[in-house]
Order: structure tokens, then sequence, then C-alpha cells
């Protein structure tokens, strides 16, 4: 099991469109730019040994496309959970689609034992 070394957190919105993927990306996107730690040099790994952990709340976590998520990061084991979490908020005009705002946590760490060959 990997063990975690930073957490990031973000929040994202799909304002007009009704998009929870959309939402959710932006959430993520949010929590990846407060962070520009390179883990991976520190401890001697290569940035494919990162196992991330990618939490996501959202109202209607059937709607995110985990696919979309996964693709933001450009290295690393990523894993995905969505669960019911975050805001959607009717919106003035009433045409059924709320602003939808996402939540994200994003763990980074690794298997800190090497395995011998």
């Amino acid at each position: 099991m990997a063990k975690p070394l930073l957490v990031e957190f973000g929040m994202g919105t799909s304002l007009r469109r009704g998009d929870y993927t959309q939402a959710a990306e932006r959430a993520v996107r949010d929590a990846l730019w407060h962070n520009s730690i390179n883990l991976a040099e520190l401890f001697g790994f290569d940035k494919t040994d990162m196992r991330i952990t990618l939490d996501v709340g959202v109202q209607q976590p059937d709607k995110v496309d985990v696919e979309v998520l996964k693709a933001v990061f450009p290295y690393g084991q990523v894993t995905v959970r969505i669960s019911k979490g975050g805001l959607d908020t009717p919106r003035p005009e009433g045409d059924g689609n709320p602003t939808i705002m996402a939540n994200a946590a994003l763990s980074v760490g690794f298997e800190m034992e090497r395995v011998n060959d």
C-alpha cells in the first residue's frame, strides 16, 4: 500500500452546462495548480511510480466520466473514487441545469518498500 505523502484540495464548477465531469475536472486541475512539489525526485523514485488517489464529490457521481479525470494526470498510477458530495445550486433562470460545484482531494504517495528482484 502506498504511503501518502501529500494531499491537495480543489474546487471546480460547471456554471451553466450542468456538466458533472467538467466540474470534477476543474476541481482536479485546481488541486494540481496549488502543487509544485518534486516528491519523486526527493525520494529517488521515477514520476511513473507515483500512486495518486483522487476522491471527488459531486451530487450525481454516476454522471462523472472517470477516464476524463485520469487523463488530467501526465504520469503516475491513478485511482479515482467518486462519491456523493459537492453542491448543486439552482440557477435563477430555472432552466433545469443547476450550477454544479465539485470538490476534489488528491493524495500522492509511493510504495516506500522496494521489492528486490
